[in-house]
């Protein structure tokens, strides 16, 4: 955005602050207080535009009110500006992370959705039966109570936190073995027996401020339940591509990941070829990565409401457990 765009929105956020007209004069007054220089004139001619548009409504002498129109296009330009969060966030968190492999100790990123309770123990199975089938993030989930808190997410009391393992929790352990990996989209993965077979819907994390997977689940568009219990479904999944040099080094990370419950590649590729028809760029390998949400879709597909939030924060990994467990830790918890 340029100068003047910004200048703009500076002037249409001072009369979102007002609860009354607010005239030229005053608003370049606020605005120099804050370090904008705007004159008297410049702020009227932007006041006119608005009018014009319809962002503000004119009260004469005294000034101008925003109208529903102006906070609407003040919530856009917002919007705009997180354009790029969610991937500034992935490097934030991968950066963060400082799970050892080799010792199996230290912090992992995970999502935490929350959920009631009696909800959950009623899509125990098919919760299950996503881990069992390979298609949730590795096989450890955690279990936060009332009132116990994760990043900024609160549990509140008539929730549990249902936290899986995030995908962005590869990255860190590639990063802490040299590799940097660059995470180009979310999207929504046709399986057919167990096996990925081509994506149908993608959303580049350059491009979003809301993980992919929220919303897919939110807009009822995932069919983990057909995955596993028909062999034939849409799940969530995402798409990595790292330096083509460290692909053996990759396969064997992968490897280890799995044997301590944290596996998630579905597909590593060969350097510069296609994964499942997406291109790759030169010298580097794609990899599709199961998305860590899969377990709470099946809870939205039978109907039930969740809030789940993607990298939620950083959790201590020995404090995860088998998703085998979750009978006994949900009854601990929930009775």
């Amino acid at each position: 955005m340029d100068r003047k765009g910004e200048n703009y929105l500076a002037t249409l956020r001072v009369l979102q602050d007002g609860d009354r007209p607010q005239s030229a004069v005053k608003i370049a007054g606020i605005l120099a207080q804050g370090g904008l220089d705007l004159s008297e004139r410049t702020v009227r001619l932007y006041l006119n535009d608005m009018e014009a548009r319809g962002l503000v409504e004119s009260h004469g002498k005294r000034g101008a009110v925003l109208t529903a129109a102006g906070r609407e296009e003040l919530r856009a330009s917002r919007l705009w500006q997180r354009v790029g969060f969610l991937s500034a966030k992935i490097d934030q968190m991968t950066y963060a992370m400082d799970f050892d492999l080799a010792t199996r100790s230290g912090q992992v990123v995970v999502n935490t959705s929350l959920v009631g309770p009696e909800e959950l123990r009623a899509c125990l199975d098919e919760v299950s039966a996503v881990f069992a089938r390979g298609l949730a993030m590795g096989t450890r989930v955690c279990l936060l109570a009332p009132g116990e808190s994760i990043g900024s997410t609160v549990v509140p009391a008539d929730c549990v936190g249902f936290c899986t393992v995030c995908s962005i929790t590869l990255n860190g352990v590639l990063l802490k073995h040299g590799i940097p990996t660059r995470s180009r989209f979310g999207g929504l993965l046709q399986v057919c027996g167990n096996r990925p077979q081509h994506f149908v819907e993608i959303i580049d994390y350059e491009g979003t401020s809301i993980d992919p997977l929220e919303i897919f689940i939110r807009s009822g568009m995932t069919d983990c339940r057909g995955a596993v219990g028909a062999d034939s479904g849409r799940v969530g999944a995402s798409f990595r591509e790292v330096p083509a040099g460290s692909c053996e080094v990759v396969s064997m990370l992968a490897e280890r990941l799995a044997e301590i419950g944290l596996g998630a590649f579905l597909e590593i590729g060969q350097a510069g070829r296609p994964v499942l028809d997406i291109p790759v760029n030169e010298g580097r390998a794609g990899a599709i990565v199961v998305g860590g949400l899969n377990p709470v879709a099946v809870i939205h597909e039978r109907g039930f409401s969740s809030q789940s939030r993607a990298l939620s924060g950083l959790l201590e990994f020995n404090r995860l457990f088998s998703y085998e467990d979750l009978p006994q830790r949900l009854r601990s918890i929930a009775g």
